[in-house]
């Protein structure tokens, strides 16, 4: 497959690094204000070198990577609230030409859904996002391996950096503000962690997987999730948890009623109180019981392995 990939962070990057590894061309990769282009192939690994040393991946503008010619649009640009642009914006033009796209990005499934299936329905492209839940955790493809209709509920640790603060804070009975501040020096947490620790990434995944199961009828947004964050949670209520055999992690759940990401306590040793940056979804099926699916959550490498996975399962248009 031709790819044609719009972000150039980790997560774009990574993909630049492995495509040629499951025998994709890159022949064009745009940041936000520049991008190389070339049909036959651009070079990946100087790609990212640049990019790493100069800030820029070429010299060509942003928007000609989105009018090449390629089979599969990735959609890697940071993921916006509200109207989901640009990247809803990237996705319409992907799917007008019968492109397929692979998202990276959750704002167009979390914030558009019904949109975006209506530009699918309406096109010979297909759209894919893996990577927006759970890294290379495969739980999208696993709920629809096995039929939305059956699926109960789905709940999990969904935010690594959530999940860091509080397995610290758990184990070394540091305080909050501590415990973020090391996550910032290890770059496991942003410099402003909002989007973190205030649940609402995990929630945005949530949303994802309940409009899987409804199949977009009815569709949810972030508007429709209640959620609560970390920033509140003293040590004392780890110290107590943890004299009763349990612990603290920030949960999403996901049904066809309802979305909602908070604090919960679970057992100390269940399978729920997966450690440090470590995600786990847990599926609830109709007739082969519990799922639980573990691993990483996030990383450059990690979720360009989900998109690859995607682009592998596309069948070209033309």
């Amino acid at each position: 497959m031709k790819l044609a990939v719009l972000g150039a962070g980790a997560v774009g990057q990574s993909v630049l690094e492995l495509a040629g590894e499951y025998g994709h061309d890159v022949i064009g990769v745009a940041d936000s204000t520049s991008a190389r282009l070339d049909p036959d192939g651009i070079d990946t690994a100087d790609a990212v070198t640049r990019k790493r040393e100069t800030g820029s991946v070429g010299t060509d503008a942003p928007e000609t990577v989105l009018a090449a010619d390629y089979d599969v649009l990735i959609e890697a640009t940071p993921t916006t609230l509200g109207d989901a642009d640009p990247a809803f914006g990237h996705c319409c033009a992907a799917l007008e030409r019968d492109r397929h796209v692979v998202l990276a990005n959750k704002g167009p499934v979390a914030q558009r859904y019904d949109e975006l299936l209506a530009l699918v329905d309406d096109s010979d492209g297909e759209v894919r996002f893996e990577a927006t839940v759970g890294g290379a955790i495969p739980a999208i493809r696993t709920i629809e391996d096995y039929g939305p209709e059956t699926i109960n509920s789905v709940r999990g640790v969904l935010n690594g950096t959530a999940n860091f603060v509080l397995t610290r804070m758990a184990t070394e009975g540091l305080g909050y503000a501590d415990v973020l501040a090391e996550a910032q020096d290890l770059g496991v947490a942003e410099a402003d962690p909002a989007f973190d620790v205030d649940g609402t990434d995990a929630a945005l995944k949530c949303v994802i997987v309940a409009n899987v199961l409804t199949g977009g009828d009815p569709t949810f947004t972030i508007d429709d999730a209640a959620v609560e964050g970390i920033r509140n949670i003293p040590s004392s209520a780890l110290e107590l948890a943890a004299e009763d055999g349990r612990t603290i992690r920030l949960i999403g759940e996901a049904s066809r009623r309802r979305v909602r990401v908070g604090p919960r306590l679970v057992p100390q040793n269940g399978v729920l109180a997966v450690d440090g940056t470590r995600n786990i979804v847990q599926i609830d099926t109709e007739h082969a019981g519990q799922l639980n699916i573990s691993g990483r959550g996030a990383g450059g490498p990690e979720t360009a392995t989900a998109v690859l996975a995607d682009v592998g399962r596309l069948t070209p248009t033309r």
